[in-house]
């Protein structure tokens, strides 16, 4: 457990009392994961989110990471006899990772460097004797030193080594270094420039040609725009700051202005600042920039996926599938209501081949024989083509749409895939998918890498290890908001369940499959592999549909059955009629069944289960339509009106599939008449949405889109009635649980 100190230090950055912060870390190391802690334990944080409690693991384990790092420090230190209690008390007191590394620099093992030469020259005194500004004479002062044997074989050379060893000692001062890096932070301009190579080429990156912007306000997306434009050799880049400035705020710390060497000492301390600190600090404010930039850019790419993976389902409803394609035909397959694969077969309806009539009869045939609801066709080539095929034959009753198929062939060409379908190709794999992801994004996109879903910018450009983890976050959190069916739930969305690992996922499917559904969730702990603390962890998110315990259905942990025994106890009714009953759950008295375990906020979840049990939270599914006639980039006109699908929400916008293989901006700017900050309040992924074509350009393939000016302006002298998506979403949710308290769910 960490100190009252560092516990402070955490309590103060989040905003969260100690005795919050204390209880999560406890709990954290008893090894309860977040979403069961911010489920099922929030009396004890005292209801703290997921997101608050992320937060403190995160800052906890940096703690650590710092005071093992901080050991090492001391005890390097330490062995070269150099530790006093002043230091001592500097580093223990420290919570700054770079303040520790500049406060070790000068004990810090070096390379042999020109100061270390100059040392072995001995011409350390000399150097000391200078600062100290002894003598009368800076010539006279440097003869003396004068030893053609080590290589000193004039004043001017002990003068130049001597200026080394002073140089690489200002360069190594942690206060002059935190004076410069808030200098680069604070007054630095990022410059840019194209390469020689590209100067009279037209380019993705032609804004950034002749470009500054400050350091301190340069957004985080155009850090990693430069970025790769410097990878792909289109840029370059450099941070400047003003020497002198830097000079005028650092050389107090070393000499006076009435140093009798000053003019020296100067020269000195700006070739220290020249060579030594501004590349070390201007390669740390890069490094500092990029990591700030990677972590905007997955925050992004999280709020994007759980976006994607909140998106509704079509329900337990036969799929057909279709991957489609011209020379290699579209592969279709039949999926039963759980997504099992039927039958599978190619048709050729679209060019070159065209063969219309042996496509609709195979078609028609599948749909007639596995009774088919609907049609779910891959966004990809030939997608519009195949669709229009499929609306011309579909019985009426079937639905035909467009599902967005990213990832799909990733997932395909896997080992998940290959172990599901061994005697199928990758096409029928992929068909597959597409058809499984309209009856369930959630369930089939846990199976694909986050990173090849498509929802992110930059993706290949961030901490790829950071990215996994946030990613890997957001599905746990979805799949655990969500809950999942055990009856029918793969391993692959089994293993995201809190607690359970792949081992324990896969152990519970060959369980079920040698048992048949489980009846109840006690039934878990035949599992092998499943101890009592994993079931503790894990229970509540698992669902079990017309089993023997009706509470196994919703999200009430076993571990308080007694409470809702007890509740239908004290009305006289059995838990079956007490469950969706609103008058006499809203007239229950709850403190009279409060423990020290489990006090209002539990209570409060539990009457919310029994009202709507096993709600899912995502929304009813919609179908969408794109424009008729609408298929590729060349027919488009400004000005049209078209319904879009939101794929990728950014930090200067959202990108927009309007159904011609290239998705569109809204720049942030075009979002509303609001001022907007950050997009994701305005749109989110999945989201449909109707723009207007502003531009197209062509050559570069790209479509300029508009929410904005479909939008009535505001007055000049009212308040605008265009409301963020947290702001709709938020509103929403309180008329949705107002009404559900009221009305209970039908």
């Amino acid at each position: 457990m960490l100190n009252n100190r560092e516990l402070s230090f955490i309590s103060e950055k989040l905003g969260i009392s100690v005795n919050q912060i204390k209880s999560t870390i406890l709990l954290l190391e008893e090894g309860s994961t977040v979403p069961f802690i911010a489920r099922y334990r929030k009396e004890r944080t005292g209801n703290l989110d997921e997101t608050q409690i992320l937060n403190i693991k995160e800052n906890y384990q940096y703690i650590v990471e710092l005071n093992e790092r901080k050991k090492t420090v001391l005890k390097t230190i330490e062995e070269q006899g150099k530790l006093t209690d002043e230091l001592k008390k500097k580093i223990e007191e420290t919570f700054s990772k770079t303040e520790l590394e500049d406060i070790y620099l000068p004990f810090k093992p070096k390379r042999r460097t020109k100061a270390t030469i100059g040392k072995e020259m001995g011409l350390e005194p000399l150097a000391e004797e200078i600062l100290k500004g002894e003598g009368t004479n800076l010539d006279v002062l440097a003869e003396k030193y004068i030893n053609t044997e080590k290589g000193v074989d004039s004043k001017e050379k002990a003068l130049e080594y001597a200026g080394y060893i002073l140089a690489e000692m200002f360069s190594e001062n942690a206060e002059l270094r935190r004076k410069v890096r808030d200098s680069f932070y604070n007054e630095g301009i990022i410059k840019v420039s194209v390469t020689k190579d590209f100067e009279e080429k037209r380019t993705k990156y032609e804004m950034y040609y002749s470009f500054e912007e400050s350091v301190k306000t340069i957004p985080s997306h155009r850090i990693l725009a430069i970025r790769r434009g410097e990878k792909e050799k289109v840029l370059r880049s450099k941070i400047e700051i003003d020497i002198d400035k830097a000079f005028e705020d650092v050389f107090s710390l070393f000499f006076k202005k009435e140093h009798i060497y000053f003019e020296f000492l100067k020269s000195v301390l700006y070739d220290s600042l020249k060579r030594l600190v501004f590349p070390s600090i201007e390669l740390e404010i890069r490094m500092e920039l990029k990591k700030k930039a990677d972590l905007d850019a997955i925050n992004v790419f999280a709020k994007n996926l759980e976006n994607l993976l909140l998106m509704p389902p079509a329900g337990t409803i036969s799929v057909l599938g279709v991957d489609p394609g011209y020379r290699t035909g579209c592969k279709i397959v039949a999926l039963d209501e759980t997504g099992k694969l039927l039958e599978n077969a190619t048709i050729y309806p679209t060019k070159p081949f065209e063969k219309i009539e042996e496509a609709k009869k195979i078609a028609l045939n599948l749909i007639e024989k596995y009774n088919i609801k609907a049609v779910a066709i891959g966004n990809g080539t030939a997608s519009r083509e195949t669709k229009s095929f499929f609306k011309s034959i579909a019985p009426e009753g079937v639905i035909v749409t467009v599902v967005n198929e990213s990832g799909a062939s990733v997932y395909s060409a896997s080992k998940a895939a290959i172990e599901e379908f061994p005697d199928y190709d990758v096409t029928v794999r992929g068909a597959v998918s597409i058809g499984r992801r309209f009856q369930d994004p959630l369930s089939e996109l846990v199976k694909i890498d986050p990173k090849s879903i498509g929802v992110g910018q930059y993706q290949h450009d961030v901490n790829q290890s950071l990215l996994k983890k946030k990613l890997d976050n957001v599905v746990v959190s979805v799949v655990n908001r969500v809950g999942v069916d055990l009856n029918t739930a793969s391993y692959h969305l089994l293993k995201y369940v809190s607690g359970i690992s792949e081992r324990v996922a896969k152990n519970i499917v060959a369980y079920r499959d040698e048992n048949g559904r489980f009846k109840n969730r006690k039934e878990l702990m035949n599992v092998s592999g499943m101890g009592n603390k994993t079931f503790e962890q894990c229970a509540g998110f698992l669902r079990i549909r017309d089993g023997e315990n009706i509470l196994d259905s919703t999200g009430i942990h076993p571990e308080s059955y007694f409470i809702v025994e007890k509740m239908a106890e004290s009305v006289g009714l059995e838990i079956n009629d007490l469950i969706k009953n609103r008058e006499i759950l809203n007239s229950i008295d709850l403190k009279q069944f409060e423990t020290e375990d489990f006090g209002e906020f539990t209570l409060k979840d539990i009457v919310k289960e029994l009202l709507n049990p096993g709600r899912d939270p995502r929304e009813n599914f919609e179908l969408f339509e794109f424009a008729e006639g609408i298929e590729t980039i060349e027919d488009l006109t400004e000005g049209m009106v078209l319904n879009g699908v939101v794929t990728n929400v950014t930090k200067f916008g959202a990108f927009v599939d309007i159904g011609v293989h290239q998705d569109g901006l809204v720049h942030i700017s075009e979002l509303s008449h609001t001022f907007v900050e950050n997009p994701e309040e305005f749109v989110s992924v999945g989201e449909k949405v109707k723009v207007k074509v502003l531009n197209v350009d062509r050559d570069l393939n790209r479509i300029a889109l508009s929410i904005k000016a479909l939008q009535t302006p505001p007055k000049k002298s009212g308040k605008s009635k265009n409301f963020t998506k947290k702001q709709v979403k938020d509103r929403k949710e309180k008329l949705v649980n107002k009404l559900l308290e009221k009305f209970g769910k039908n």
